[in-house]
């Protein structure tokens, strides 16, 4: 388990992380998301120790990142956002190179170079030079690097960015099957791959926690708005008007008059649901419908709505 207390980090006047805290529970696999410079890396490189923080601390199990650094770093692997290899090394030898540094002896070596090279699916380039590898194993040799140690907690910072979709769901599935058996924490600005891949989403923006929760949690619990768009083929303007003062919890935002059909865009808050009343409605004044769809909110309005202020909103 980690826990994070009042996590801050200033650089001069700026701060970067504002004084955060969340908890992190073994076996969970959790997306860190935020947009580009929101933080994340600089929160990730304060839990890996590789970052002293300005205040608060991490702590993992019955240790803290300030006092035992050093223990905390034998239990974490960690594969940054620009992944550091080595292209004249060959696999094994990089592997190799990894494993002495994190203490492994010669002995059980071999070992863990099988255990890694099966999971990361490394059997047909481990005697190949890093630098004739695909841009996918590259990927994969830096995820066996950081987990040459047999590590408890796995922490990756962007481990998709600049993949194919083909390498992007290689790589995801090999996330979910590590997620099993350890904790992994995963950061991202991509929220398609965050909500394919984890089971709960931290969002980070300007250095603090603006949410926490699974998906379903975070877009029900956002308040959000239900759009409902309504088509008929013909509606006198007044009935259509006059549609919020017999359904109250229904707004009229807009009202869009084609040549064989009348469009009209209506929104409700999640908790209510006025469409049966809608549908009576349209049946009293003899409206023929010939849709009636909804476009709930999703993980992408979430976080548009958490991230961008007004200002950046209009210009988007």
């Amino acid at each position: 388990m980690i826990r994070i207390e009042n996590l801050t980090k200033n650089y001069g006047d700026v701060k970067a992380v504002q004084s955060i805290s969340f908890s992190l529970n073994d076996g969970e696999i959790v997306g860190f998301l935020g947009a580009n410079g929101a933080g994340k890396s600089t929160t990730l490189k304060m839990m890996t120790g590789y970052l002293s923080p300005t205040s608060g601390n991490v702590f993992v199990n019955d240790q803290n990142i300030i006092d035992d650094c050093i223990d905390i770093q034998k239990q974490i692997g960690y594969l940054p956002e620009l992944n550091p290899l080595y292209f004249e090394m060959k696999v094994h030898e990089y592997l190799k190179f990894h494993a002495e540094v994190r203490g492994i002896k010669e002995s059980d070596f071999n070992d863990s170079l099988k255990r890694v090279v099966s999971e990361c699916g490394l059997q047909g380039v481990v005697h190949r030079t890093v630098g004739n590898c695909s841009k996918g194993y590259k990927q994969r040799i830096g995820l066996a690097a950081a987990l040459i140690h047999d590590p408890k907690v796995l922490i990756l910072d962007e481990p998709v960015t600049g993949l194919d979709p083909n390498q992007i769901v290689e790589i995801r599935g090999l996330i979910k099957k590590l997620g099993k058996r350890k904790l992994v924490l995963m950061s991202s600005h991509i929220l398609q791959e965050i909500q394919a891949t984890v089971d709960r989403i931290i969002i980070i923006d300007k250095g603090k926690i603006v949410a926490d929760g699974t998906s379903e949690e975070l877009i029900s619990d956002s308040k959000g708005i239900t759009k409902l768009k309504l088509e008929i083929l013909e509606g006198d303007e007044n009935d259509i008007k006059n549609m919020e003062a017999t359904i109250p919890s229904l707004k009229v935002k807009s009202i869009n008059k084609y040549k064989e059909s009348v469009m009209i865009n209506i929104e409700y808050q999640n908790s209510s649901d006025p469409r049966k009343d809608l549908f009576q409605y349209a049946i009293e004044k003899n409206w023929v419908i010939t849709e009636m769809s909804l476009h709930k909110r999703n993980l992408e309005d979430l976080f548009r709505n958490l991230t961008l202020s007004k200002g950046e909103e209009t210009n988007a």
